[in-house]
C-alpha cells in the first residue's frame, strides 16, 4: 500500500513512519523540514512542502492509497492551522481520488475526560481540542472514510500492542498510551479497513 504521512517529524508521526515501512508499505514523508527526519530507507520517499499550500498537498496525493496524518500545533493558543491543513488535504484527497485518511486527534476533542482533572485538562487544552475539533468535523463533513484516534496522554515507550479501544469516551482509569501503540492503531484500522468513519478513544 501506498501512504502518505503529514505531521512525519513529530514524534507520533515517527512512529508512524517506522511501523508503516516496516510493514512494508511505500512511504511517503510530506515534511517542511526533511533534516528532522533520520530513519532512511528504500521504501521512504520524504517530500518537502507546506502543507497550506494545496499545489504542494496535491502532488503529493497523486498515486497515493491512504493517508495519515500526526499534525499537531506548537502552543496552547488557537492558530486553526489543524482545520486548515485538513481542507487542503481533503482537497487533494478528492481530486487524487484517495478516500481513506487516518487522523491522530486527542482525548478531551469530545469534552469526554471524566472527573475534576478532565476538566482541568480540556481547559488548559482548549485551544488545541478546538482546533482538532473543528478537523474533525471537516473529515465528517467530506466524503472520506475516516479513522480518528483519540489518545489520552502520549508516551514515548515501546510498542506494547496491549492498549484499550472505545469508540465511546475513553477507557475507564486509564491515563496514558504510548506513540507507538496509537501508530499501531491507526495503520491496523488502515490495513484491515476497520473503525471506519469512527472516533476512537486510546490508553493502556
Amino acid at each position: 500500500m501506498k501512504l502518505i504521512i503529514f505531521g512525519a517529524t513529530g514524534q507520533t508521526g515517527q512512529e508512524l513512519v517506522k511501523q508503516a515501512i516496516a510493514h512494508d508499505h511505500e512511504v511517503t514523508a510530506f515534511v517542511r523540514n526533511p533534516d528532522k527526519l533520520e530513519l532512511k530507507d528504500e521504501r521512504l520517499h520524504v517530500v518537502t512542502g507546506d502543507v497550506l499550500n494545496q499545489e504542494d498537498v496535491n502532488a503529493a496525493l497523486v498515486g497515493q492509497d491512504a493517508v495519515l496524518t500526526a499534525l499537531g500545533t506548537e502552543s496552547l493558543a488557537y492558530s486553526g492551522f489543524l482545520e486548515r491543513s485538513l481542507v487542503r488535504i481533503v482537497n487533494a484527497m478528492k481530486v487524487s481520488g484517495v478516500t481513506r485518511i487516518g487522523y491522530v486527534a486527542s482525548a478531551g476533542v469530545d469534552k469526554e475526560l471524566p472527573g475534576a482533572q478532565g476538566l482541568l485538562a480540556q481547559q488548559i487544552l482548549k485551544n488545541p481540542l478546538r482546533d482538532h475539533r473543528q478537523a474533525i468535523d471537516l473529515l465528517k463533513q467530506a466524503d472520506v472514510d475516516y479513522t480518528v484516534a483519540r489518545p489520552l496522554r502520549l508516551m514515548n515507550g515501546p510498542l506494547t500492542g496491549m492498549y484499550r479501544q472505545t469508540a465511546d469516551g475513553v477507557p475507564d482509569q486509564a491515563k496514558q498510551i504510548n506513540r507507538a501503540d496509537v501508530a499501531h492503531f491507526l495503520l491496523e484500522a488502515i490495513e484491515q479497513e476497520e473503525s471506519i468513519r469512527e472516533s476512537v478513544g486510546l490508553a493502556e
